[in-house]
């Protein structure tokens, strides 16, 4: 079957966001443009990544190239909505690839779907037929910087840490190996 990419070079819109409850929630990233929406799940971890490195190019970008970058995103494009549904899952991601198109004065975030093969490196911002599905997003400076901070609030809006060893706290109790298992009682 034929390699699908779906290129979003204008998205009106593209954020991160969860479906469930904490500890039980599901990650996705949601590109829309016109009448056009496509939805990939990927782990928690991905998105702090995701939006750890996109802070980092932004700054890269601006000492090298001398692009106006903000410092934080502007209020018109803060995004505080919900994800569009229905959500329905295009693919789970796999190998993200993020990067500076200089022409465009744009960031480039590259989203591969999750394969049994090691994927090379030329299928990463490649319209080659041969790879697996991708979504490819062009921002501007302004949008991946409100996209980096919407990602950052939605990873961090999870179960509260354990203030002693760091692990996501349950509502059903926590055991803590700082405390070698020991659980204190209410009573206390």
């Amino acid at each position: 079957m034929a390699r699908v990419i779906h290129v979003f070079r204008q998205p009106d819109r593209f954020i991160a966001g969860t479906v469930g409850q904490p500890g039980e929630r599901v990650f996705y990233l949601q590109a829309s443009e016109e009448a056009r929406t496509v939805s990939v799940a990927l782990e928690k971890q991905q998105v702090a990544v995701l939006a750890e490195r996109i802070g980092s190019l932004l700054e890269e970008v601006h000492r090298r190239f001398g692009a106006e970058v903000p410092e934080a995103a502007p209020d018109d494009l803060r995004d505080t909505e919900p994800l569009a549904v229905p959500v329905e899952e295009e693919f789970k991601v796999g190998t993200m690839g993020l990067g500076w198109d200089s022409e465009s004065e744009a960031v480039v975030i590259e989203l591969l779907a999750v394969t049994e093969e090691d994927v090379d490196e030329a299928v990463v911002l490649d319209d080659t037929e041969e790879g697996p599905d991708a979504v490819r997003v062009f921002l501007t400076p302004a949008e991946a910087r409100a996209f980096a901070e919407r990602a950052e609030r939605v990873v961090k809006a999870g179960r509260k840490p354990c203030p002693l060893c760091g692990e996501p706290l349950d509502p059903e109790g926590h055991i803590c190996p700082r405390q070698n298992g020991y659980r204190r009682s209410e009573e206390s």
